[in-house]
This record gives C-alpha cells, sequence and structure tokens, in this order.
C-alpha cells in the first residue's frame, strides 16, 4: 500500500476539489507530452519511470490512471470515474525541474502539470473499499521475539531447483511459499501478505486486526498452489500460527475523476528551445564478435556491478546504465528487431543467413552530457539504428507485403454488451463476480477479465496476453462486431508444457498448442469454446522492414 505524502493527507482529509489553486504549487521548467511510444497503446501495459535524472524528469507508457495514481500517491486502482480511456491511452511525459528535487515536490509538479496540459479536475475523498484483515483464531501460537537481530520476514519459494520428473510441465503442488519472520510484528507481517503476482482477492490490502501488540519470531509455509484462494491461505495460517485472514470493508484514500480532456494542450515552443536536443548517434561504439561461455547460458551473471541474463532465444538482457549500452549475445537480426522496434521474425525481410547465426557485442556510450535523458532503451533505438547502418554499410526500406498473419473471426459469438460509461481496460484475474474457474484446475493458469472493450481492441490486444503463443505476431479483427463487450475467458500458459517439446513454433501458420488438451485449454480453443471467436490465419497486408545490402563484417572501430 502507499503512504500518503503530507499534501495527500490534508486533501483527503479536506475533501475539496483538486487542483484548487494550481498556481500555488510548485511547476515544472518545461515539458514535451506525446503519445507513447511506436507500438499501439494497447501493447504497452505497464509505466516506466516517475524519477528526476539530474534535471530530467520522465515517465513513460503511463495512462492518464497511472499519472494520476503516481501524482497524488494512490493505487491505480484506487484512480475511480472519469472516461473510458483512462487506463488505454499512454503518454510519454519529458520534463525540466531542479536538480533533487524531493519526491513530494515531483509530485506536486506533475499535479500542475496533469491540471495544466490535461484540464484535469479530481476530488480526493476517503471510500470504504474491500480489504483483508488478519484477525485471531482459536489457540494463537505466536512466541516473543527472543535473540537480536533485523527484524523482517523474508519470502522464500522453496523447490525450484528441484527437478521435475521426466520432461512434464512443473508441478505447482512441488513448490512452497515459506515466510521466515524475526522480530517482526504482525502488521508488518500484513504489509508482506498481498503476494507478488497473485490477482483479485489477494492483491487487497491486509491489514492487522489481531490487536497483538508487540514483536514475534514465527515461520509459516503454504503449497504455492494454494496461494490463489483466500480460504486454503486463511486455513494454513491458522493452523500454523493461530491467525486467520478474512475479507472486511475498511476506508481507503481515493481520488475521483471529474473530468479531464483526451488531448494535451499542444508542447509550446518557448518550451521547446529549452530542452537541449539530443544526440543522434553515440560518442563512442564498439562492435565485436561475441563467443559465448559454455558454461553461462540460462544463468544470472554479475559482471561489472550490473546482473545480466543470458537468453536461451537471443542474447543477453540490454544493460542500460549512466548512458552506457552493452548487448552480449545478440545476432544481427536480433539487433535490427531491437533497433527498429520490430514485433516478429515476420516483419524482417531480405536478411542474409548470417544473420541469423553471427553473434555481436555492442559496447556503446552516449555523449556524457546528454547521459540523464538515455535512462530507457527506448531512447536508445534511434543511436543503434544509426550505428547499425553506418557500421554494416546497411540499406533498408520499409514497404507493404501480402504475408500469412492472424486474423480474430466471430463463429457464435458469446459476449455481453458493455456500459459505454465504464473504463476500457483489462485485467488478470475475475470479474466482478468474482468467480474463478482456475480453482481445482492449475492447468488453467491464465483468467483474463475484459470491460468496454472493442474487437479491434482485442485484437491489438492479444499478443501481449497470449505470450508465447503469439510470439509478438500482431492480431487483425475481422469479427465484424460493432461496439464494446464485456467477458471474461481462461485458457492455459503457453509454458504449460514447454519442457516437453509440445509448443509449437510460434510461427504464422498456426498458433501453438502448448497444453495436453486433456487437462488445459490451449489459447485458440478457448477462444472457440468461451467467446465463440476463432484465431485464424490468412494473407494480408503486413509492413515489413527490408534489407537491401549489409556486410557481413562490421567497420572496425
Amino acid at each position: 500500500m502507499r503512504m500518503l505524502t503530507a499534501s495527500g493527507l490534508l486533501l483527503l482529509l479536506s475533501g475539496v476539489a483538486i487542483p484548487q489553486s494550481p498556481e500555488s504549487k510548485p511547476k515544472f521548467e518545461a515539458a514535451d507530452i506525446h503519445a507513447a511510444g511506436a507500438q499501439p497503446a494497447v501493447l504497452i501495459r505497464f509505466m516506466r519511470g516517475g524519477t528526476l535524472h539530474g534535471k530530467r524528469y520522465e515517465i513513460r507508457g503511463a495512462s492518464m490512471a497511472d499519472l494520476i495514481s503516481e501524482a497524488y500517491r494512490v493505487d491505480v486502482d484506487k484512480v475511480f470515474g472519469g472516461p473510458s480511456w483512462l487506463e488505454m491511452d499512454r503518454f510519454d511525459i519529458f520534463a525540466l525541474a531542479p536538480a533533487k528535487s524531493s519526491k513530494e515536490t515531483l509530485d506536486l509538479m506533475l499535479q500542475s502539470l496533469l491540471a495544466d496540459r490535461f484540464k484535469l479536475v479530481a476530488q480526493a475523498e476517503s471510500r470504504p473499499l474491500p480489504a483483508i484483515a488478519i484477525t485471531q483464531g482459536k489457540r494463537v501460537q505466536l512466541k516473543q521475539a527472543g535473540a537480536p537481530g533485523e527484524p523482517g520476514c523474508k519470502m522464500d519459494i522453496q523447490g525450484l531447483n528441484v527437478q521435475p520428473p521426466g520432461d512434464g510441465p512443473r508441478n505447482l503442488d512441488s513448490l512452497t511459499l515459506a515466510f521466515s519472520c524475526h522480530s517482526t510484528t504482525i502488521a508488518s507481517f500484513a504489509e508482506q501478505l498481498p503476494i507478488p503476482q497473485r490477482q483479485g482477492e489477494l492483491r487487497k490490502p491486509v491489514v492487522d486486526k489481531t490487536g497483538l501488540e508487540g514483536a514475534f519470531d514465527f515461520e509459516v509455509k503454504v503449497p504455492f498452489a494454494g496461494t490463489d484462494d483466500l480460504s486454503q491461505l486463511s486455513d494454513a495460517i491458522d493452523k500454523q500460527i493461530g491467525l486467520k485472514l478474512e475479507t472486511v470493508t475498511m476506508p481507503a484514500p481515493v481520488v475521483e475523476v471529474k473530468s479531464v480532456n483526451e488531448k494535451p494542450t499542444p508542447n509550446s515552443p518557448e518550451e521547446m528551445k529549452i530542452f537541449p536536443p539530443l544526440p543522434t548517434e553515440f560518442d563512442v561504439a564498439e562492435i565485436k564478435p561475441f563467443k559465448a561461455d559454455a558454461d553461462n547460458r540460462g544463468v544470472l551473471m554479475a559482471k561489472g556491478g550490473m546482473v545480466v541474463m543470458a537468453r536461451g532465444r537471443g542474447g543477453r538482457s540490454p544493460q542500460l546504465q549512466n548512458g552506457r549500452v552493452n548487448l552480449q549475445g545478440y545476432t544481427m537480426k536480433q539487433l535490427i528487431m531491437l533497433a527498429w522496434d520490430l514485433p516478429s521474425d515476420n516483419t524482417l525481410a531480405g536478411a542474409p543467413k548470417w544473420m541469423d547465426s553471427d553473434r555481436f557485442t555492442v559496447i556503446a556510450k552516449v555523449p556524457d552530457e546528454a547521459a540523464d535523458a538515455f535512462t530507457d532503451m527506448d531512447a536508445v533505438k534511434p543511436l543503434l539504428r544509426k550505428l547499425l547502418l553506418d557500421r554494416f554499410k546497411m540499406t533498408v526500406h520499409d514497404e507493404e507485403r501480402q504475408l500469412p498473419g492472424y486474423v480474430l473471426t466471430a463463429a457464435k459469438p458469446k459476449l455481453r454488451k458493455a456500459d459505454p460509461n465504464g473504463r476500457t481496460k483489462w485485467i488478470n484475474g475475475p470479474g466482478p463476480d468474482g468467480k474463478d474457474p482456475r480453482n481445482g484446475n492449475q492447468a488453467l493458469g491464465r483468467l483474463v477479465t475484459f470491460q468496454n472493450v472493442t474487437m479491434a481492441q482485442f485484437a491489438e490486444m492479444l499478443p501481449s496476453i497470449a505470450q508465447g503463443y503469439l510470439w509478438g505476431e500482431t492480431v487483425l479483427d475481422q469479427t465484424g462486431l460493432e461496439g464494446a463487450w464485456d467477458f471474461t475467458f481462461y485458457f492455459s500458459p503457453a509454458g504449460a508444457a514447454a519442457r516437453g517439446g509440445v509448443r509449437g513454433g510460434g510461427d504464422a501458420g498456426s498458433p501453438a498448442s502448448a497444453v495436453d488438451p486433456s487437462v488445459g485449454i490451449p489459447l485458440p480453443e478457448a477462444l472457440t469454446k468461451e467467446l465463440g471467436l476463432k484465431l485464424e490465419t490468412q494473407k494480408r497486408a503486413i509492413k515489413v522492414l527490408v534489407i537491401d545490402h549489409a556486410e557481413q563484417t562490421p567497420v572496425e572501430n
């Protein structure tokens, strides 16, 4: 749970509209606001940034709900009201602020920006909302803290290092979520109980209602598969330490959106003059052949003070720190797809065979005076494009080609018309009725709820929702269904049987059939059975990047 700032608490207690007097709040020296990224907004799931680097403040890929959440320090699900696009349209914001401005000051500056540029008017208030309370069971089994030591709870998933028998998927029943708590108050324990990656009921705030004073030493172990269910988690905690979990209602700080514009006022020419032009190429760069170590694939490695991951399908995760870029073990094709932000192999044409086999390491840095502006790989991509074009003597062009691609069609639709006043969004987890068909069937790992979503939006969302089945492919809506819809569907994740090699290759010819149908429901089957839709392939116009020429050996550094 986020803590309210002093200014946010005063607003909450006074219950006045926001903004009450924007002139009295600090403001950014200048701000650049534009639509987020090159990809469709529906594919951008998470806001990045909200921090100050030198004098440059950045937020990337933020919905208006994210921006309000950031500015007023409430969880995004505590932002109510507003138009349907509040969680769909996404923005990049770059602003200038005095160096070392406090987080509280930056929040106030963001409040001013939203009021000035988006004409946001909102109301801070308290509203009774569902929560989970820890209460005393019939027999509390806790002992007061003993030997001195660092207080707190350590959470560990036990069993991850045990190889499953055969080539089948890992059985979640073999994993255990373990809490080891030393000199810990029950209130501190409560803060850890919204389990990471859990959804629905178990993402509600947890509060201490035991009335127990002091600090305690205790351990709790729960089967990982049982952490999806509140009653199972409560039973396990009750048996081990004599505490229970139950759903309650309690006041919580929220923000009610009264009005907001979908498009911000334009960036003024005067403000844009304040932003120094960003460099268009690296200050220095080195490209050299990469030789993989036989023993470093698929493991975490510490190198140069940074942690990187060796990937099976590509190079190690991109490293970007203090304006220095480190890309290790990438094929030329992977470098091109990263630099040009290509969604899949289908969108790259004319690549010679060596681009799939020759691997390279790219080490580069931007000019020191511009390092604060390069905190995200999106900012680096234009510089990487120029580097590849120059060093490999590449020439490229864009064109549209008729290629096999995914389309979404209607068979016998099983959808419910949406309330046009509802937010357009999708979430992992059950809908308002709380029904979860995954209970009792581990193979149904994904449950997704959609609200006020058109079929065109749903088609755009599918690649990010069904990662592993579509491998970055785009989906085109050909259902012919007009209007917006509410629906929920569940399917088995593509990784459920990947260890056994059941998953398909992800080519555009057929969606990967990732699971054993006797225990799970692959994505295409789930779409048809539950929603009356079909995921098919047919030739359609797809934008591709064509490689006209490239030298296999890069120009020497």
